[in-house]
């Protein structure tokens, strides 16, 4: 970045590889001491020479274009699928089946979206890949750019405060601080993005298409497993691109003859915090805003809430038109949810990557659901 542009943006200074890590949060900031863990090491040493390709930007574009496909089907997807026979026992359900994103590079399925990206703009000749980010979507922006030769700008709200910081950084990205929340963060990414003709890696954007495509991988490799759709599928909800994703490979499914059926969606997220959930509750047809002065994060709920869901209204739809339903679980129940899965499945998640399984288990307490098939999507390892 040149002097001009380290300039205090948007009220934030722009922090750089090999910068002094951030210091801990100040009484009025939130210490995300919760954020998902990569893995160690974060990716195959036997991808070195296929890294060193990819990232080398002497080369022919149709050379790197290879190298970063083969690192993307070697690291990227095809997480751990197995069945919870010990939750099964616990509640009473016939199959319920755990698929666990946080095997992916950064330890989420952000990791989908951020590769997919970083090929895109390689494809098309970008220099530089922004987006905004509370944490993990940073991490993983970070590890997709650095692979694919690109920079990375990201945004963060001045108030979060994430030991991911650190990995971005090590990673080669730039991170500007900016005012306010998530969304505003989110905003002005995308603005610079227009005015720099950097590549918009943002929710709801022009590159949505793209985001739904990679998520829809989840539902593919879903079916690779069971060889048809399962009843359900429930997952944790925050701006409701992952749900919608998955929901977009399952209709795919459907229609090309792969599947008997289209799986209902099921949304989980904090107590009263997320827009999706609201508006589904509420019966209505859009997703509606929720005010964002009473949102509050806390170190357990951050991945979930925020007061506008970007692409809530594309979940809303595959809730409502797969006979689906969204439901809340609160901070002391993911938790719980979290070490009950931690000891008796032996998977280490973030507690807000239970909120689907909540919701699922307490539906199934209320009334006992049918004796079928159920797979749950944990977002997040801890």
């Amino acid at each position: 970045m040149t002097a001009e542009d380290k300039r205090d943006v948007v009220g934030g200074p722009v922090e750089e590889a090999g910068a002094p890590g951030v210091p801990g949060a100040s009484p009025d900031g939130l210490n995300m001491l919760d954020g998902a863990r990569a893995q160690t090491p974060i990716m195959a040493p036997e991808l070195a020479g296929q890294l060193r390709l990819a990232a080398d930007r002497m080369l022919p574009l149709e050379q790197r274009l290879e190298a970063i496909e083969d690192i993307i089907d070697s690291e990227i997807g095809d997480t751990n699928f197995t069945r919870g026979r010990n939750v099964e026992r616990q509640f009473g359900l016939r199959q319920i089946y755990l698929k666990f994103e946080g095997g992916n590079p950064t330890g989420t399925q952000k990791d989908r979206i951020a590769f997919a990206h970083a090929m895109d703009a390689v494809r098309r000749g970008f220099e530089t890949i922004t987006g905004a980010t509370c944490g993990n979507f940073g991490a993983a922006l970070a590890l997709a750019a650095s692979m694919a030769g690109l920079k990375s700008l990201i945004y963060i709200p001045e108030g979060f405060h994430t030991r991911r910081v650190r990995e971005m950084l090590d990673l080669g990205a730039s991170i500007v601080r900016v005012p306010g929340d998530y969304e505003n963060a989110v905003s002005v990414s995308v603005r610079e993005a227009e005015e720099k003709e950097l590549y918009d890696a943002n929710p709801g954007g022009a590159n949505t298409a793209l985001q739904l495509q990679a998520y829809g991988q989840i539902a593919y490799e879903i079916y690779d497993e069971l060889r048809d759709a399962p009843k359900v599928v429930a997952a944790p909800v925050s701006n409701g691109t992952t749900l919608a994703g998955v929901y977009r490979g399952f209709l795919s499914l459907y229609r090309r003859g792969k599947t008997s059926r289209i799986p209902q969606i099921v949304a989980g997220s904090s107590h009263n915090k997320n827009p999706i959930v609201t508006s589904f509750i509420k019966g209505l047809e859009k997703c509606e805003d929720l005010h964002p002065g009473r949102i509050k994060e806390t170190p357990v709920n951050e991945p979930l809430i925020n007061w506008h869901a970007i692409d809530g209204d594309l979940a809303l739809q595959a809730i409502r038109q797969t006979g689906g339903w969204a439901s809340n679980a609160t901070d002391k129940t993911m938790t719980a949810y979290s070490r009950l899965i931690r000891e008796q499945e032996g998977l280490n998640v973030l507690p807000a990557s239970t909120a689907g399984l909540a919701v699922l288990l307490e539906r199934h307490r209320q009334q006992v659901l049918a004796g079928d098939r159920y797979v749950v999507l944990l977002t997040g390892k801890k």
